[in-house]
């Protein structure tokens, strides 16, 4: 689906709280989405983590950006809209963002050369040994794709087909990267398998 196309699953501005009301809801709301963040986030060796993305992941991060930014106009929120709904996976499709956790400029300077195209390096592989690659998200690859040095952070797809998605359930579901110069792979938890499973489900 484009990034433009319409979707039921996608957010509008009646599903993003005014700063009053999001204060109320903000204690009981923030906890339970760092817990659902923490289910659906992969550390694949020391500098790489992939977060899987959700309609209520989504929601929480512009929530969040607008309490910090005090966005209050429609126009200021639908900017955020526009910007992060195409990380709301639709059926069929996982959406996530993969970080480099690179805290120093000599890091930086090491690996964000090295590490050009990762983007397109992260697989997820089923028990059955079928194999989902991932691809940048395309309204944000222009922004974060370069020849020469990488982001720290892509915006990531996997399509997911019917038979696929037959197979997500059974365990082992393994996150691979395998970048010429990194290669690491964790295996998924119960706990995030049943995450995706929800993702790609109709």
């Amino acid at each position: 689906m484009s990034p433009g196309a319409l979707s039921s699953r996608r957010l509008t501005l009646a599903d993003i709280a005014d700063q009053r009301a999001y204060e109320r809801e903000r204690p009981e709301y923030r906890t339970r989405m760092l817990e659902a963040r923490r289910r659906r986030r992969v550390a694949l060796g020391t500098i790489v983590t992939v977060s899987f993305e959700s309609r209520d992941t989504i929601r929480y991060q512009i929530q969040e950006m607008a309490r910090a930014e005090k966005l209050t106009t429609d126009e200021d929120i639908q900017t955020e809209l526009d910007t992060y709904n195409p990380l709301v996976p639709e059926p069929g499709q996982l959406c996530a963002t993969l970080f480099l956790e690179l805290t120093s400029d000599a890091q930086m300077q090491e690996w964000l050369p090295k590490l050009v195209g990762i983007e397109r390096h992260v697989v997820l592989v089923l028990a059955d040994g079928r194999a989902v690659r991932s691809a940048p998200e395309a309204q944000h690859a222009t922004q974060l794709t370069r020849a020469h040095v990488t982001s720290a952070v892509h915006y990531l797809t996997f399509e997911v087909d019917a038979r696929t998605r037959e197979s997500l359930g059974t365990a082992p579901v393994t996150l691979v990267v395998d970048h010429p110069a990194y290669r690491e792979e964790a295996v998924l938890s119960e706990l995030t398998v049943r995450e995706l499973l929800a993702d790609v489900t109709d």
